[in-house]
């Protein structure tokens, strides 16, 4: 913490990191805190067992569906603001980091588990995976193969859990 106070003290606090720590706070409080998330993991655990609950499923879905596109505007502006341009396959293969960090955070198949902080944990640790192999000068097809076998892994390792966990029971 004293190294991150020292430079964020010398260089300045980026903007981006700003918005990310209000989407993760809030996001974190909606999901675990509101009736709105509770009817969102409802859905995502069982949707008929939702629908019978008295979740309006529909207008769940719409407001999900709303936030979904206001996070995508913020990531496009951000995204666009610091490359400098805009280009129409700027985001191009982005959707297999973002499914990745999903499931290594701890998101599952099946639905229901899955929180903000891991996401971003996630999201983290793909980062650092993509930042690496840029480094190392690999090539981008060679990258998108090992980001595509770290989510096979990921998924093989839930299902392995879920199946594990089953058959304790």
């Amino acid at each position: 913490m004293a190294f991150a106070w020292q430079l964020a003290q010398a260089r300045g606090l980026p903007l981006v990191l700003i918005v990310l720590g209000v989407l993760v706070l809030g996001y974190g409080v909606l999901t675990r805190r509101s009736v709105f998330g509770r009817q969102v993991y409802a859905i995502g655990g069982n949707l008929s067992a939702a629908t019978l609950s008295g979740v309006k499923v529909k207008a769940v879905n719409f407001w999900i569906f709303v936030n979904m596109g206001f996070l995508s505007g913020v990531a496009g502006v951000i995204y666009s603001s610091r490359s400098n341009g805009a280009q129409p396959a700027a985001g191009t293969m982005f959707e297999l980091d973002a499914i990745a960090a999903a499931f290594i955070g701890g998101a599952a198949v099946t639905g229901v588990v899955g929180t903000v902080v891991g996401a971003m944990v996630g999201g983290l640790i793909m980062a650092v995976m993509s930042n690496a192999m840029q480094l190392m000068g690999i090539d981008q097809s060679v990258q998108s193969v090992v980001k595509g076998l770290v989510l096979l892994l990921a998924v093989a390792f839930d299902v392995y859990n879920k199946r594990r966990a089953a058959s304790a029971r």
